[in-house]
């Protein structure tokens, strides 16, 4: 087969091969060519914070904690369609939610892949394990955990999430009562 041969006199001279000692250029090619390969140090990782609310706190928000609690899908549709961009609409996440629990009577298996999701875009607290056991075992107060959550960093949950990039690019809070009309024509 193959002979190896480690003779010396045959092996020819390399100027480029490593041989551990430093070396200097003094050709201002070779300076020009190593600095254009400079790559910028990557982004720094985004720090690891605390949930703005505990697993438990229901008590701020009843009417939140009410609809989750007869109807977790309304809930996790709005989650989803906010940690999602816009991507799914609040009733196609809701609905596939409800299809998934229906079936195989496990919508936490669904719910917590987009806990973990959200924790990852807002540098959150846990693990993956973590947000699974979480689901499993309390479905609602995490559903309810994320719905405080995301309002506490300034979405409105009920205009989903094309109605806060919209509310947000005009730069003014939108009221939830009707605007006033004035009675009878004037000029």
């Amino acid at each position: 087969m193959y002979q190896q041969t480690t003779d010396p006199a045959k092996t020819q001279y390399n100027p480029q091969a490593a041989t551990g000692f430093p070396v200097s250029y003094s050709s201002s090619a070779a300076y020009s060519a190593a600095s254009s390969d400079y790559q910028p140090p990557p982004p720094q990782p985004k720090p690891i914070v605390e949930w703005s609310t505990g697993l438990c706190d229901c008590f701020s928000d009843c009417g939140n904690c009410c609809i989750t609690c007869w109807c977790p899908c309304v809930t996790f549709g709005r989650v989803a369609e906010i940690v999602d961009r816009g991507s799914t609409s609040c009733g196609a996440s809701g609905a596939l939610y409800t299809l998934i629990t229906c079936v195989i009577g496990c919508g936490c298996l669904y719910s917590c892949f987009y806990r973990s999701k959200m924790r990852q875009q807002y540098g959150l607290k846990g693990n993956g394990c973590l947000d699974c056991l979480t689901h499993c075992f309390c479905e609602q107060c995490a559903l309810c955990q994320e719905y405080r959550e995301l309002e506490n960093r300034g979405f409105d949950m009920t205009i989903g999430w094309h109605g806060n990039v919209e509310q947000r690019s005009r730069g003014i809070t939108m009221s939830t009562t009707a605007p006033t009309v004035e009675q009878g024509m004037n000029r």
